[in-house]
């Protein structure tokens, strides 16, 4: 009975663990969720940084907080201060610390050099990798990978077989059958077969 009890208590606890583990995969990869002008190479991303403006970008709420009179607004999008703003072009640094924006003094120090930095970052919308095609605006959104694949043709060439190289009968040459399969080739001098018996 004791053998029994013990079993059922490491099975539960074999159970838990793997959909514990499921979840916390789940939990790091969020490519679905981020934006299409984020940067490509990141499989989970918590926020973005614009150096350019010195605002973030919380990608689970698809919020940009920015710095109003001392205090961190957050909004659906960007205020028209920032109407010239250019997202698919701006430099955006990956942060996954929680809330960034209270320890901005820190990035503005270590990004600043970023400022005026665009159009070198490769983004989403513009890779062609297939993990991307789940983010929603990519040009291939939803579809399927399209694998390669060879193909086939069940039908001979006709210009390839004309010129088939024989393996060496005569003088150590080859013959070309030009077209006369599975029939020797004659000698027109003697008037007999070319093959050696």
């Amino acid at each position: 009975m004791k053998k029994l009890v013990l079993i059922a208590a490491i099975l539960m606890v074999s159970l838990f663990g793997i959909n514990n583990v499921k979840a916390q995969v789940s939990l790091n990869i969020n490519i679905g969720s981020q934006p299409v002008w984020g940067p490509t190479g990141y499989d989970h991303v918590d926020y973005y940084y614009f150096p350019d403006i010195d605002a973030y970008y919380y990608v689970p709420s698809g919020q940009y907080i920015y710095s109003n009179g001392g205090r961190w607004i957050w909004t659906n999008s960007l205020p028209a201060q920032y109407g010239n703003f250019d997202l698919y072009r701006a430099y955006k640094v990956v942060i996954n610390e929680p809330k960034p924006y209270l320890r901005n003094n820190i990035y503005v120090t270590r990004y600043s050099k970023y400022k005026n930095y665009g159009g070198r970052q490769t983004i989403i919308r513009d890779s062609r990798d297939t993990k991307y095609y789940v983010v929603k605006g990519h040009p291939n959104y939803n579809q399927r990978p399209v694998r390669n694949v060879t193909i086939i043709n069940k039908r001979p060439n006709p210009i390839v077989q004309k010129h088939v190289v024989r393996p060496a009968q005569n003088n150590g040459r080859p013959q070309f059958n030009n077209g006369h399969d599975n029939r020797p080739e004659r000698d027109n001098r003697k008037g007999r077969d070319n093959e050696r018996h």
